[in-house]
């Protein structure tokens, strides 16, 4: 961790809420908590499971991770 008053510690989950901003609210209103709190967490398997990155060679975080540790295994 870096020393106190850096923001580098934030940036990661920072990127995260700004892309969940961005892909998964789309202006709606949201009935309950209950409603938004299973968005939440279909939006969080969705974003490790199914969406790809380019950073990690085309590959979800979860199967770039199991591809990773496969290599480190070998």
């Amino acid at each position: 961790m870096s020393r106190k008053e850096t923001c580098a510690d934030n940036a990661t989950m920072e990127n995260f809420f700004g892309l969940l901003k961005q892909e998964m609210y789309n202006g709606e209103e949201l009935i309950s908590y209950e409603v938004l709190k299973k968005i939440i967490e279909k939006y969080i398997d969705y974003y490790n499971n199914d969406r790809i990155k380019q950073k990690l060679a085309g590959m979800s975080p979860v199967k770039y991770q199991t591809q990773a540790s496969q290599l480190a295994t070998q």
